[in-house]
């Protein structure tokens, strides 16, 4: 693998053999790999760690692992600590985008502050399919079905050629060592269960799938470029921009055919992804209009009005709990304490076995599609069934808030306790969660 590496290095990355750059590290195999392969093929780097906060006592150890490989290898190892959870807080955003946004604003940072060109992750073919397949099953665009990049402005990615295997034989025979996130090995998200059980059934098909893929995604790369090229010339002629939004005449996109792949081509950026909305949305009454989580796009009598939504504006909407939290008093409040035993929960409290949640918790609003299982029924119902019956009214149902464990319902606060969480067994810990 080492000398396909260099060859790749030397083919596709030339512009690394006489820099010196930064690899994001974070202990686990793919960087541990990264980085000894750059270290064997005698280029010049720094090594990068981002301690998010997120495992307690796992996270200070990864970093210290990778200070001690940098310490080993006489390089230098920038590392950084994230209030990771304050930050999603406060910008209304998942674990997994916040990360994303405090790495890549910080490798920034980098870069400028010591004068380097590139930061280098080790990004694999396998995550290259594990994304198009997300993709592929959420429903996309060529766009999505085109793999990660391997360059951008600022970022390199030499690993994308290479799968899991082979990094993982490679580490074998140099008897590299790496943390492992024990999270990676649980099938319940969606990326582990594509990684350990549907990706290796896609090699028993083929010998070559890996190979076949990776064409198919060049192929797909060169017509994205094509198409994007083309629309994004289609979308300056019918974009009016006006006082800040855009204007787009609707009797000019009846007129374009396939209309369905052009109304997705041209709107799919903004969040819009639903094509009978989009279709439905040009014959509708003015004044109608479609929500995305980043754009709002209006019927106005024969133009669309296509505007961005001012993120202050927007209600908050999640908020997370760590396990030592006691209290929080935004958006509500509510108490969190150990309790001996339990007493019958109400509307304004509840009791949980505490080892069957998973942290941190989550407090939003409710979404459609929204189900739960209402203590004492044992049976799934919808949130919009069950507001129903209980007559809440549309102003009230849009002030109510849930409590969350790693995606399923806790507590619809101040009105059903979810039957999951029930207290099953008394020793164990149990939770008591009170609304003040």
């Amino acid at each position: 693998m080492l000398k396909a590496f260099k060859k790749h290095i030397v083919d596709s990355f030339p512009e690394l053999l006489d820099s010196h750059f930064i690899i994001a590290c974070s202990g686990g195999l793919d960087s541990m790999v990264l980085t000894d392969l750059c270290h064997q093929a005698q280029l010049q780097f720094s090594l990068a760690h981002c301690n998010f906060k997120l495992r307690g006592e796992d996270s200070d150890g990864d970093e210290n692992f990778v200070r001690e490989y940098g310490d080993k290898l006489g390089v230098v190892v920038y590392v950084t600590h994230f209030d990771t959870i304050g930050f999603v807080n406060q910008h209304k955003v998942s674990i997994q985008m916040a990360a994303r946004e405090l790495r890549y604003a910080w490798f920034e940072q980098l870069l400028v502050q010591h004068t380097i060109p590139y930061v280098l992750t080790a990004h694999h073919a396998n995550d290259n399919l594990e994304t198009f397949l997300i993709n592929l099953s959420r429903g996309t665009g060529i766009d999505g079905l085109t793999g990660i990049p391997a360059k951008t402005a600022i970022l390199r990615r030499p690993l994308l050629p290479f799968t899991r295997q082979e990094l993982e034989s490679f580490a074998q025979v140099q008897k590299l060592k790496w943390r492992e996130d024990a999270s990676n090995t649980d099938t319940k998200y969606l990326r582990n269960k594509i990684r350990l059980e549907i990706i290796p059934k896609l090699n028993e098909l083929h010998p070559t799938f890996s190979d076949n893929f990776n064409n198919t995604i060049h192929y797909l790369s060169q017509t994205e470029t094509i198409a994007s090229a083309y629309l994004q010339k289609l979308k300056e002629e019918l974009f009016v921009e006006i006082n800040g939004r855009f204007e787009i005449s609707i009797s000019r996109l009846k007129i374009l055919n396939p209309l369905s792949t052009y109304l997705f081509g041209l709107f799919n950026a903004y969040g819009f992804k639903e094509l009978e909305n989009l279709e439905a949305l040009l014959d509708g009454l003015s004044g109608k209009q479609l929500v995305s989580s980043t754009h709002v796009l209006v019927k106005n009598r024969d133009v669309l009005l296509l505007s961005l939504i001012d993120k202050k504006e927007k209600d908050e909407q999640e908020f997370l709990i760590n396990e030592n939290l006691v209290e929080i008093n935004h958006p509500l409040t509510l108490k969190f304490s150990v309790v001996p035993e339990r007493y019958n929960n109400s509307a304004k409290e509840i009791f949980v076995q505490k080892n069957k949640l998973k942290y941190p918790l989550v407090i939003r609003k409710w979404e459609k599609g929204d189900y739960f299982y209402p203590l004492g029924l044992n049976h799934k119902k919808k949130l919009s069934k069950f507001f129903k019956d209980e007559k809440v009214d549309v102003l009230t149902k849009e002030e109510i808030w849930l409590l969350c464990s790693n995606e399923q319902i806790v507590w619809v606060i101040g009105m059903r306790a979810d039957h999951r969480f029930r207290v099953e067994n008394s020793t164990e810990e149990i939770l008591k969660i009170e609304m003040i």
